[in-house]
Order: structure tokens, then C-alpha cells, then sequence
């Protein structure tokens, strides 16, 4: 009897143990719980998609009504930024990878004259001259990056010098062939190209936009043409290599390898990273970043000119900065760098439809990367401070 009595008051002990909350498990005092507002600080890109729904908060008020946001506006100010956003794109990598090159604009004026004066002078295919540029100028990439490399000179020294160098080529061969600074004539050769008219020439949708004028969706010429023929493939390139750049960085080992260069070359030679491939094949692209440029320009204007690409390297490092790149390396976004170049394009464009003096560009780009240098330091202390 005692012993059926025992039993059941264990059972009714077990049962009552059920319901009684359990005790709270030790939490480990060296795991910190991350809010969600320090992981949006953390991210790169953060700084640059605050600036650009600032800015076009502010042009929504200023020039809401101006005509800065119908169809033809956006693709305006989308090309402006697409132009720049191509080169920031290589600036954004090859930061992240440590280095600088500097030489950006002089390879976006240099290699206009390689596709511009074959094909004008030495009557070259169109199609022939284009690969001949990318060659030229990947290759003077590579020499770039070989040089950085080999000596152990800073990048800034390397590409400064290269900057004049490109420059002083791109005056000379346009005054040797043309006599002037301008090589002019490519417009009606590239036309029946079949290389320029696909990738660099024109527009993409031509049919989809003109059966919305049709329709009445977006305004249309008096003719029944569309006001806006289609997407520049300039915006298309852009969106296509930012695609491509970030998947890259985010979900391949080479992605891995270039932060791991940027953060410590030494350390990541030591793991087995191959660091000077990883640098001079980032020279490379930068310079097939510089020439993509210069090919899109050069069949959008249809001319080439040594003035072209004047400035436009400090313009993509201010981009990548604004975007999230650390100027010592290892950190940044190309979707920043993109949204960076975003608030270049419709500022650029935005204030020529406000009452305020153009003169004032240059001076708002100083000011954001003095702001932007300034927040990604603050950032960045807080995020790896000791928790």
C-alpha cells in the first residue's frame, strides 16, 4: 500500500513539475545582442541611401513641379548618374582592395582616341577599333597594377603619373591627326556598325516605348513619337555590371579574396590569397570601367575630344567614398558607390531646374565627402568598438 501511495506521489510531483516555469538558462555575458539600428549603421551603403532620399526629398520640394520627375527628367538625370556610376563601380572594387587609381579620366579621354581615330583616319572597321581600345586600355591597366606591384609604390604615385602621361597622349594624337582637340565623324560610322549599334549605340525598347506613347501612357511628339525613345544602355550597362560587381563581392571566393587584400594584404598572403593577382586583375577592371565609358560617350556624342574624363576620377572615388568605402581598405559597397553616384546625378541635373547657381556643384561635392569621410570613421568605430 505504501508503496502504491509513493508512486503516486511522485507522479503528481512530475506532473506539478510540468507547469511550474522553468528556471531562466545562463546567458553568456560575452554574446551582446546587436540592435537593429547598429546593424543598419553597419551596413556600407547606409550613409549613401540616406543621402539620396534626402536629396530627393529636397528636389521633390524645390523642383517637385518643374518637370524634374516626369519620364524625361528621370532618364536625364539616370544617365548623368549611370556615366559616373560605371567608373565609381571600378573605384569601388579596387578600393575595397586597398588601392587608388587615379588615372580614371585620362584613360576616359585616351581611349575615345583609340576608337575614334582608327576608324576615322585609318578607316577601321567601327567594331575593330572598339576591341582594339579595350585592349589598349585593359592593358594599360594591367601595366598599372604591375607597377604598383613590383616597385611597392603607393597606387596614388603610380596612377598620378599615369594621369598626366594618358592626358599628354590624348592631346598630342588628337592634334597630330586632327589638328584640333576634337576627332569627329565616328556618329555616322557607328550607325551601321554592328558591334557599336548593339552594345554601345541607342537606346533599348524602342517598341515597348512607342506603344506607350500610342496608348497615351507617356507624352508623345507631335509626329506620334515618343518623347523618350527608350532606356540609354548606358543605364543599362550600369545596372548590369552593379548586378554583376556585387554578386561578385558578396557570394564568390574572389569577392572574399579582395576584402581579405583590402584588410590585410600580409595576413591574406599568408592564407594563401593570391594578393598581387587579385590587385593587378582590379586594375584591369578599372580600366575596362574607364573605357566602357568612354565608348558609350563617344557613340552618344559622336565625336572624341582630349578634354573628355577631366576630373571624373576624383568624382567615382567621391562616389565609392559617399557609398561606404573606407580609404584605407578592406570595407565598402557597390551598391553604395551606385547610390553615391545617384545623388551626383540628380543633383547635377536637379539644379538647373531650381533658382540655384550651378557654380554651387563643386562645392556641395566637397562637402559631401568631407561628410561622408566623417561618418563612415564614426560608423565604423562604433560598429567594431568593444561590446
Amino acid at each position: 500500500m505504501s508503496a502504491v501511495k509513493s508512486t503516486v506521489e511522485r507522479g503528481a510531483h512530475a506532473l506539478q513539475s510540468q507547469h511550474q516555469p522553468q528556471p531562466k538558462t545562463n546567458v553568456d555575458e560575452r554574446v551582446g545582442q546587436i540592435t537593429w539600428f547598429k546593424k543598419l549603421l553597419g551596413r556600407p551603403e547606409f550613409a549613401s541611401i540616406s543621402g539620396a532620399l534626402l536629396v530627393f526629398l529636397f528636389f521633390g520640394v524645390t523642383a517637385g513641379g518643374s518637370g524634374m520627375f516626369n519620364l524625361d527628367g528621370v532618364i536625364n538625370w539616370s544617365q548623368v548618374a549611370a556615366y559616373l556610376g560605371i567608373i565609381a563601380i571600378g573605384a569601388c572594387v579596387l578600393m575595397i582592395a586597398g588601392e587608388f587609381d587615379l588615372s580614371i579620366g585620362s584613360m576616359i579621354g585616351f581611349s575615345g582616341m583609340m576608337i575614334a581615330i582608327p576608324s576615322v583616319y585609318f578607316h577601321w572597321p567601327v567594331w575593330l577599333a572598339i576591341l582594339f581600345a579595350f585592349a589598349g586600355s585593359m592593358a594599360l591597366g594591367w601595366l598599372n597594377g604591375y607597377l604598383v606591384i613590383k616597385t611597392r609604390l603607393p597606387s596614388f604615385i603610380v596612377t598620378l603619373a599615369f594621369l598626366f602621361i594618358l592626358r599628354g597622349l590624348t592631346l598630342a594624337l588628337s592634334i597630330m591627326f586632327a589638328n584640333r582637340t576634337i576627332v569627329s565623324g565616328i556618329g555616322p560610322l557607328a550607325e551601321h556598325d554592328w558591334l557599336a549599334a548593339l552594345l554601345f549605340h541607342g537606346e533599348v525598347g524602342k517598341d515597348l516605348f512607342q506603344s506607350m506613347a500610342s496608348a497615351g501612357w507617356i507624352t508623345a511628339l507631335d509626329n506620334g513619337a515618343p518623347l523618350v525613345k527608350g532606356i540609354p544602355k548606358v543605364i543599362v550597362w550600369w545596372a548590369g555590371l552593379a548586378l554583376l560587381s556585387s554578386f561578385v563581392l558578396a557570394r564568390t571566393r574572389i569577392g572574399n579574396w579582395i576584402f581579405a587584400v583590402g584588410g590585410d594584404a600580409n595576413a591574406a598572403k599568408n592564407v594563401g590569397v593570391p594578393v598581387k593577382s587579385v590587385k593587378i586583375s582590379l586594375f584591369v577592371f578599372t580600366a575596362f570601367c574607364a573605357c566602357l565609358f568612354a565608348a558609350l560617350q563617344v557613340f552618344d556624342v559622336g565625336s572624341a575630344a582630349a578634354d573628355r574624363g577631366i576630373q571624373k576620377e576624383f568624382e567615382a572615388i567621391i562616389a565609392a567614398v559617399i557609398g561606404g568605402c573606407l580609404l584605407t581598405g578592406g570595407y565598402g559597397s557597390v551598391v553604395g558607390a551606385c547610390f553615391g553616384a545617384l545623388i551626383f546625378g540628380v543633383v547635377q541635373i536637379g539644379i538647373t531646374y531650381t533658382d540655384i547657381n550651378s557654380d554651387w556643384f563643386r562645392v556641395f561635392l566637397g562637402v559631401m565627402l568631407l561628410i561622408a569621410v566623417l561618418f563612415n570613421n564614426f560608423v565604423r568605430s562604433r560598429v567594431t568598438e568593444a561590446r
